[in-house]
């Protein structure tokens, strides 16, 4: 089976389709290009399982460069055969490359190693082949005895034909396979404390669990209480069963060098593949952890950065603090800076009626209508402030807490910097935070994903793995939003299919020297965007300002002929173009289609974008929660019924904002009255839910909460 047809049969689709992605991937098209602009030839495959063939592609070709390494080494020793280059040519993962390539790899020095260097090879041969009217090993070993090689005695010559016999066992890849598997299946994650101290591992000071059912959340959890030194780590299996298939394998019942080779293999199985296979296993194990803390991550960031924006609205971003006191920042719709003050109604200062001078000042000056409070230190205590502000004016103002994590990582760098070169740091901060209201996907952009804090344990993932998938997972999500060329950010642009850092700044200081981009044709004008990165980048730029409407849509530039030809075809005498294109069947699309020459997935594209012109998808999306009015957590009471914003889903549970300053957890046992795999089934960052208050604990600052509805409020 070739790489083409393997792809197809585990991702489940056409051969066809595989080749196609591959073709284009290998021309160098963007996944987000492909995924939009290239569906005739994928079959509409979407942008993840783009991605995941994408990745799959190059672990298979790492393969196959793998494998004719090892050949290539085995060959220069003279020891490739047919059978080997056979085995190696049908090995499916690279463990499986490198069993059959152990025997050949070079080694450090080992004590079979050694045993060899005394010309105890043969001897090892000798008693490994196990023939029946063979001498007794005593015998055998007699023959070796030579003091100027250190082989003093036959114990000396018994022992280092041991230790050689031991590897020989240790580097059989069929066993290694075996017991690989069997400890995948039946093997125990045992873990003990190291530190008897009360810490968040207390629940694994005495734990076991079956390798094959870990969850991966308790995986990382003991990876890291691990590194710590608080968990002691090991693994257990019935070791028996394992030597039962080590003696089936390799030893000759009833030979006279029978008991020898037992012994010498279980030497080799607890000194040598036991140790290995549980370094593998918990490798594995953490690796398949990471790939779906990486996976929940990726999942949770896609969707806190689709969340809608807070449009047309003047935002007061307010980042608390005690002893320096809350910045304030006052933006206009579009994210400029109209006020910056700070303000000190927090302790030690408590300046609270100064405080609510200065911003009702600012409210009425400048027409605020929300307020964003970032979610740090004194945030409590500023949204008590905000919420007792709100109800002494006449104007409606509403506010919103919103998580500053990374906003610190933001005003701290060279971008915010080059941004507001006027405002200190803590300022900067301020800007942030209300532009997050306003428009969280530009924003967001500008940091790190890592620092988002929307995933678990992602200081502890493979970082290269983690930036690749995140990546993606913003590449995506602005290119389906779409980015306005005449007002994005350099961080925003440098996230368009097919535009690197330095294009991005390109396109800004063109912009700067220029004036507005007039059309996307202006594009090419810029320095290093040549053809191939227009054709990937045009159709996720807009340009509000250009005279062809085209420009402000999603419709891809090598498009634009075929979307008017259909223009002139459904809107001839018509004025309301939304309603005639909407009232096309079918039918109507696949004769179109066929008139127009164009693939019918690119027809409806078309014709969705020209239904409504430069929308935003994000609009289509539940509005977020905006409040007026706030609770403690003195004020929660079991049963208490409350309305929330997933702001976390993790594999356990999701967290949910319901007001206070500390997040609900709600159990993913007490998501849904069905059993659910996992919380991202039935919620999604950003979510809107209603929850029932199940139990406080304040001196640990827990709060315990249900989505499944109490008897008592169901409907009879």
């Amino acid at each position: 089976m070739n790489m083409i047809q393997q792809l197809a049969q585990e991702m489940k689709i056409g051969v066809q389709q595989v080749q196609n992605t591959v073709d284009l991937i290998d021309q160098g098209n963007t996944i987000p290009f492909i995924a939009r602009y290239r569906k005739e030839m994928t079959g509409s495959l979407d942008d993840q399982v783009l991605r995941e063939l994408s990745e799959r592609l190059t672990y298979l070709r790492n393969l196959e460069k793998r494998k004719d390494e090892v050949k290539a080494s085995i060959e220069s020793q003279g020891m490739l055969d047919e059978a080997l280059c056979a085995a190696i040519d049908s090995a499916v993962t690279l463990a499986e490359v490198e069993d059959l390539y152990r025997p050949f790899r070079p080694k450090r020095r080992t004590r079979a190693s050694a045993a060899k260097e005394k010309g105890l090879q043969p001897l090892a041969d000798t008693l490994f082949a196990q023939e029946k009217q063979s001498p007794s090993p005593e015998e055998l070993a007699a023959d070796f005895i030579d003091p100027e090689k250190g082989v003093e005695s036959v114990e000396d010559a018994l022992a280092g034909a041991s230790d050689i016999i031991a590897e020989m066992v240790s580097d059989s890849a069929s066993l290694r396979k075996t017991l690989r598997n069997f400890l995948m299946m039946h093997g125990v994650l045992v873990t003990e404390a190291k530190d008897e101290t009360d810490t968040v591992y207390t629940m694994y000071h005495d734990h076991s669990e079956p390798v094959a059912k870990i969850a991966p959340h308790r995986v990382l959890a003991i990876d890291r209480g691990e590194r710590e030194e608080k968990l002691k780590v090991s693994l257990t299996a019935d070791l028996d069963r394992c030597r039962k298939t080590i003696s089936r394998d390799f030893v000759k019942e009833g030979t006279p060098c029978a008991e020898l080779v037992r012994a010498a293999a279980y030497d080799g199985f607890s000194r040598l593949i036991l140790p290995s296979l549980e370094r593998e296993i918990r490798s594995t194990l953490t690796e398949t952890a990471a790939e779906q803390a990486i996976r929940v991550f990726g999942v949770n960031l896609a969707q806190l950065l689709m969340q809608p924006p807070v449009k047309n609205t003047v935002t007061l971003g307010l980042d608390p603090a005690y002893r320096t006191g809350c910045k304030i920042a006052v933006i206009d719709p579009h994210g400029k800076v109209l006020d910056t003050t700070v303000i000190y109604p927090t302790p030690p200062q408590n300046k609270v009626a100064e405080a609510k001078a200065v911003l009702k000042k600012l409210i009425a000056r400048h027409g605020v209508s929300t307020i964003a409070i970032g979610n740090g230190t004194a945030s409590h205590e500023s949204e008590v402030f905000v919420a007792e502000l709100l109800r002494e004016i006449p104007q409606k103002v509403s506010y919103m807490v919103v998580s500053e994590a990374g906003a610190s990582v933001y005003s701290a760098s060279r971008l915010a910097a080059q941004e507001f070169p006027q405002f200190d740091v803590s300022l900067r901060s301020a800007v942030s935070i209300a532009r997050r209201l306003q428009d969280p996907l530009a924003e967001l952009v500008k940091i790190d994903p890592k620092a988002i804090g929307v995933g678990q344990y992602q200081h502890d993932m493979p970082a290269a793995r983690l930036d690749e998938t995140l990546s993606g997972v913003v590449e995506n999500c602005v290119n389906t939003v779409g980015v306005d060329v005449n007002s994005a950010s350099f961080a925003l642009l440098s996230h368009v299919a097919g535009i690197s850092s330095a294009v991005a700044k390109n396109i800004v200081s063109h912009r700067e020297e220029n004036g507005p981009f007039q059309n996307r044709k202006d594009l090419l004008k810029v320095k290093g965007l040549g053809k191939k990165a227009f054709e990937q980048c045009a159709g996720f730029l807009r340009v509000p300002e250009s005279g062809e409407m085209l420009d402000n849509t999603a419709v891809h530039p090598e498009s634009y002929e075929a979307a008017r030809a259909l223009l002139r075809l459904t809107a001839a005498d018509k004025k309301d173009l939304s309603a005639a294109l909407e009232g096309l069947s079918d039918g109507d699309l696949r004769r179109l289609s066929e008139e127009l020459a164009i693939g019918l997935p690119t027809l409806r594209d078309i014709v969705s974008e020209l239904k409504k012109p430069g929308r935003d998808p994000r609009d289509e999306l539940p509005a977020p929660l905006l409040r007026t009015d706030i609770l403690s957590m003195e004020d929660l009471k079991p049963g208490m019924e409350l309305k929330g914003t997933v702001r976390n889903v993790i594999d356990f549970g999701a967290f949910v904002d319901i007001g206070v300053h500390q997040d609900g957890l709600v159990h993913i046992s007490q998501i849904s009255d069905k059993f659910i795999k996992h919380p991202s089934e039935k919620v999604k960052v950003g979510d809107i839910v209603t929850v029932w208050v199940l139990s406080v604990d304040a001196k640990k600052k827990r709060i315990s909460l249900t989505m499944k509805q109490p008897p008592e409020k169901q409907n009879p």
